[in-house]
């Protein structure tokens, strides 16, 4: 801390503090964007191309900041151009064409550096452009990255949307006069600038980090995309700052260390993203299987109530489960009221009941798709209705029902349960020109609702007048009423003595 403290109060120090946060903030936002539209390789090849543009520069007019952003603002642009000259006009692969120009270039840069440095008292050194010299940042050059960040994150706020809309949707884009290829082109300017003003922070090897992993970190953080350009901003300033304080304390080169920061952070949030991170997938995969298993618990339980056969021993055989996790299980569906055990014996509640026979329809309404709507043979489709029966949601299963003509049974012969229960006679099973009345007691109160919508009350008579796959009509006294035929099913009825 007092080697901090010491170092801290040098100008360089504090140059070095100001020009690495600014870089980490500007490749921050700037590199979601990057990440987004797949062009990381790009953004290497652009920090490597530069170095021509350099090299011309320093020949023209000799050590300038704003000579040598000139010079390499103008290598990238036509970088830029030159990749997608090829990708859209000789039969190259897109990467081989990023490959292809970057080496190109870069390799001139080296063969430039390597010629103008035999000349006596010529001072250019490579690896100050390739690893960067954060602490020897001149006046001028934070000047210059001070300009530079502000342009890069003021264009991002201007046209977030041109760039929103051009990475998401380029078709969309179009459509509203967007021109992707000019947004495109802009963002290659904004690319280069930031490549610019990093090197003499970090290098032009160091730079790509610094664009790629906060923004990829900050994509393992949040799925919007305003909160990923703060967060990747924020992330790049940590790693900026905090890779500046360790290569002090460690006398190491600051370049480097930025990059190992951001890495570790990416680490951290690859472990730890509350959606993403591979711990909260490995309790949300845990939480899954449990829950399957629950579930598996209760369609069994019901199986064999319904056979009379609902014991502890009983269901143990049938799910393969250890005591210990059938005792935990059972204790689970116990709290939620759905099953009670007592002693040997076990006993499904009513509303166990309707949740293990919406798994059975939710199984055996799959099975029967599988086999109408997708030609598999009734040998194959047992393990794949058991792997999703837990997945479909509700609004699924009826889209499925309609689609199939709400079957009653399964290719198996199997009565297919009803959505909330079974009536004891339902509606959609008389024959026509059959008499009988709207029961009093129906499945749940949803239905008895629909049913006083339709003015079919407790004990009204009718005839059953058609009967069809998507609907029945019944015949009342005075007028006639179309149910559809998923309400049909549902209806307890009692037919007429």
């Amino acid at each position: 801390m007092q080697e901090l403290l010491e170092a801290f109060q040098q100008e360089w120090a504090i140059r070095a503090l100001l020009a690495s946060s600014m870089v980490g903030i500007m490749c921050g936002a700037l590199g979601c964007f990057i990440v987004l539209r797949n062009m990381a390789l790009v953004g290497d090849a652009l920090a490597h191309a530069i170095l021509p543009g350099v090299v011309l520069a320093f020949v023209v007019v000799g050590y300038s900041a704003l000579g040598f952003f000139t010079g390499a603002v103008l290598a990238g642009l036509a970088t830029a151009i030159g990749i997608t000259w090829i990708q859209q006009n000789v039969k190259t692969k897109n990467d081989a064409a990023i490959g292809i120009v970057f080496t190109a270039m870069f390799s001139i840069g080296v063969i430039g550096i390597s010629w103008i440095s035999h000349n006596e008292g010529v001072h250019l050194d490579l690896k100050d452009f390739l690893f960067g010299n954060t602490l020897g940042v001149y006046d001028e050059d934070l000047i210059l990255t001070a300009t530079i960040c502000g342009y890069v994150l003021l264009s991002v706020a201007v046209f977030y949307r041109y760039l929103f809309v051009s990475t998401f949707q380029p078709i969309i884009a179009e459509t509203m006069g967007i021109s992707v290829n000019a947004v495109h082109y802009f963002l290659m300017l904004l690319l280069s600038f930031a490549v610019v003003a990093s090197l003499q922070t970090v290098g032009v090897i160091q730079v790509v980090a610094m664009l790629i992993t906060p923004a990829s970190t900050a994509l393992l953080l949040s799925n919007r995309l305003r909160w990923v350009i703060f967060i990747a901003a924020g992330l790049g300033l940590l790693s900026a700052v905090a890779g500046l304080l360790l290569a002090i304390v460690f006398s190491t080169t600051p370049g480097p260390m930025m990059a190992v920061v951001a890495t570790l952070l990416y680490l951290v949030a690859v472990f730890f993203a509350p959606q993403k991170g591979l711990v909260f997938r490995f309790f949300q995969k845990r939480q899954l299987r449990r829950r399957i298993q629950l579930e598996d618990t209760l369609k069994q339980a019901l199986r064999l109530s319904e056979r009379g056969e609902l014991t502890l021993h009983k269901l143990g055989q049938r799910l393969s489960l250890r005591p210990a996790v059938l005792r935990s299980h059972l204790q689970s569906l116990g709290q939620k009221k759905l099953l009670q055990r007592r002693g040997e014996q076990l006993v499904l509640s009513e509303t166990g009941k309707e949740e293990a026979s919406r798994l059975v329809r939710a199984h055996r309404l799959w099975e029967t798709y599988l086999v109408e709507k997708m030609g598999l043979t009734e040998e194959q489709i047992h393990e794949e209705a058991e792997k999703y029966e837990h997945l479909l949601s509700d609004e699924l299963l009826d889209e499925v029902d309609r689609t199939l003509g709400f079957p009653p049974l399964d290719p198996h012969g199997s009565p297919i349960p009803m959505k909330g229960g079974r009536p004891d006679h339902p509606l959609n099973l008389l024959q026509k020109n059959q008499q009988a009345r709207i029961a009093q007691k129906q499945v749940n109160d949803r239905i008895s609702t629909r049913l006083w919508e339709l003015s079919l009350l407790p004990g009204t008579p009718f005839v059953m007048q058609k009967l069809a796959n998507d609907s029945v009509e019944l015949l009342l006294a005075d007028r006639l009423i179309e149910l559809p035929t998923e309400l049909a099913r549902q209806v307890n009825v009692e037919t007429a003595n």
